[in-house]
C-alpha cells in the first residue's frame, strides 16, 4: 500500500536541487535513514540515475510503502529493516546518507546512533545529509519552528528540534562543512567523514 504524506511533494524539489550536487558523481551509493513512505526515495532515485538508493525504516507499513513506490525502479533496492538508536548500518560503504525529518521526532539517542553509525559506514570524503528544522547557538529560526518545538516535547520529552552545534558535536569523525538555509524554515546540515 502507497503512503502519501503531504509535506513530501512541498519539498521534494528544494531537496533534490541540493541532493544533485552534494551526492554528484563519483557518489555512487546512497542509504537513506527512516524513509518513511518512499516517496522521497523514489523520486531521487529517478532524479538522480547515477545513484543506487538503498531505503530504510523501522515501521513494517512504511517499509511496505517504500516498495510499493519503488515498483520496478532498478537502482531503488528493497527497503531494509534499520533502526538508527540501536542498528549498524547495512553492510558496505557508502558515499553518502541522507535522513530527513527524523532527528526532532525521535529520541536524542536515534541522533546518536546515526551519527555513530555514519562516522563508521561512509567511505572517506562520503556524507551524511540531514533535512530538516534546526536551532542555531541554541536559538530558533523563527516563531513556527519555536512553537513546533514546543508542540513536539509536549508529546514526547524525548523529541524537540535540534541543534546544529550540539549535533556538530557528537561525531570527531563527521565534520559539520555546510548548513544550507531550505524553503520553510529549514535546514539541509552537510558533515563530511574525514
Amino acid at each position: 500500500m502507497k503512503l502519501t504524506f503531504p509535506a513530501t511533494a512541498r519539498n521534494r524539489d528544494p531537496i533534490l536541487a541540493e541532493l544533485r550536487r552534494l551526492f554528484a558523481p563519483p557518489c555512487a551509493r546512497v542509504l537513506e535513514v527512516a524513509s518513511g513512505s518512499g516517496e522521497h526515495a523514489a523520486y531521487f532515485a529517478e532524479a538522480m540515475p547515477w545513484l543506487t538508493w538503498q531505503p530504510t525504516d523501522i515501521e513494517p507499513l512504511h517499509l511496505e510503502s517504500i516498495d510499493s513506490w519503488a515498483g520496478s525502479e532498478p537502482r531503488l533496492l528493497p527497503a531494509l529493516v534499520y533502526d538508527a538508536a540501536t542498528d549498524a548500518l547495512p553492510a558496505g560503504r557508502w558515499d553518502g546518507i541522507f535522513c530527513a525529518n527524523v532527528v526532532h521526532i525521535a529520541p536524542w539517542s536515534v541522533a546518536e546512533g546515526l551519527f555513530r553509525s555514519a562516522a563508521r559506514a561512509l567511505s572517506p570524503g562520503g556524507l551524511l545529509v540531514t533535512y530538516g528544522p534546526y536551532t542555531i547557538d541554541g536559538k530558533h529560526t523563527s516563531p513556527s519552528n519555536e512553537a513546533f518545538d514546543a508542540s513536539l516535547t509536549s508529546r514526547d520529552p524525548r523529541w524537540g528540534v535540534r541543534d546544529v552545534a550540539t549535533l556538530a558535536a557528537l561525531s570527531e569523525t563527521l565534520a559539520h562543512v555546510q548548513t544550507i538555509p531550505m524553503p520553510a524554515n529549514n535546514f539541509t546540515l552537510v558533515f563530511r567523514r574525514g
